[in-house]
Formats: structure tokens, sequence, C-alpha cells
């Protein structure tokens, strides 16, 4: 998988969840939803949202700081605020394209082609995990698969911050035309703690994005 946007702050262009599920979406046989195809499209396109929230995320966290970012992309914008505070950046992505392109701008990231399914995340743990425009590409059950297994990523008090909507629905991406779904507040709540998270606060970048931080007990 790769970042993308989630729609704005508001509901415009969430469609509520119908009581059957029928809109819920299902696996794509392409782990990179359609973006490897459309690297330069994605790069022309990119924004800087979010950056100002990582900003603020990770200034508790000391230089040479273990941190895994999943959904990387190229890696704009968010690897130059990690590695201007020196963290020790690591990085996943589904897309052959991406990872080629963030290797070649940022050589001292080290980066990996897997889909965050089926990643080893580096057979290690970490003290901080970012999954930024990740989440809501994944069906359902991925989904919270998916909260549990970074709960087992990090190290005892390490620190989440992952992007999705505050409502329950799905959307359209605008790139690539491909379903993206948000399970909702009251879902990502139940299943963070589920899965050992506490401490869960909303933060909300420049462009009305809602991020979730929380923090692994332990």
């Amino acid at each position: 998988m790769v970042r993308r946007a989630q729609p704005g702050g508001g509901s415009s262009g969430l469609r509520l969840r119908h009581s059957d599920g029928s809109d819920a979406i299902t696996s794509s046989s392409d782990p990179s939803n359609g973006y490897d195809a459309l690297v330069e499209t994605f790069r022309a396109a990119r924004s800087d949202a979010g950056a100002d929230v990582v900003a603020e995320w990770i200034k508790p966290l000391t230089p040479g700081t273990a941190l895994l970012d999943l959904g990387a992309g190229t890696g704009d914008p968010i690897l130059p605020v990690l590695l201007a505070a020196e963290l020790d950046v690591f990085a996943v992505d589904a897309s052959p394209g991406m990872v080629a392109a963030l290797t070649a701008k940022y050589p001292s990231v080290i980066a990996v082609c897997e889909a965050v399914e089926d990643s080893s995340f580096f057979d290690r743990r970490f003290e901080a995990v970012l999954a930024i425009g990740l989440i809501f590409l994944l069906p359902e059950q991925a989904q919270i698969d998916l909260i549990h297994q970074l709960a087992n990523v990090l190290a005892p008090k390490g620190q989440l911050l992952l992007s999705a909507p505050l409502q329950t629905g799905g959307w359209d991406d605008v790139l690539t035309g491909q379903r993206s779904w948000s399970l909702g507040e009251a879902a990502y709540h139940a299943h963070l703690e589920a899965a050992g998270f506490e401490a869960i606060q909303h933060l909300s970048d420049a462009g009305g994005s809602n991020y979730y931080a929380a923090r692994r007990a332990g």
C-alpha cells in the first residue's frame, strides 16, 4: 500500500455503511492499490498535508529513535521531517516504483517493497510507527489485523500515529478510482484498545484530515 489522502474533515465524499455491509471494499490483486502505475502522478499531486502533524508528534522522540514508516510512498513530505529529527527510519511500501523513488532521494533510509499485510516489519521492534494514508486502503478485517500487528511491532510505551477519518464510510480514490473504507471513530478506538493501545488522542492537519495517536501499553 502507498500513502494517500483521506477525504476532508467533514463527511463529504463518505457513504454511510449499509446494514448488510454491501459497501465494504474487498482485497485488491494489486498490493499497491493501483499506485505503482501512477508514481509520477502521485508525486505531482502530493501536498504537504500531514507534515505539520508529524513534526509535532515526533517532538518527544530523541535522535536515533527507531521509527517504522508504513505506506511511505515516495517519502515526501514526511521523510524530510523525520530525518531532520535524526530518527532511524525504516520504510515499507507495496509499490516498487515508489520504493525506487524513495531510496533514490533518501539513500539513508532502509526501505523494502512489501505489502503491509505480508510484511516482516524488518523482524524487529520499533519505538514509533507511522501509518499515514494507509489503513483505510485495506478491507475491514485486514485493518483490524494490522492494528494488532502494530501492537506487536511496537516496543512497550511505543508511539503510534495513523490517519483515518472519524466518520464511517467509503469513498473512491481521486487518482486510482479504487475504493477506500473508514471504520469510523468508535471502531478504531475499540480496536486500538483491544490491541493494547492507550492514551488515544485525535490530531488534525491543516487540510482537516484526522489522525489517531496512541501509546502501546507496557
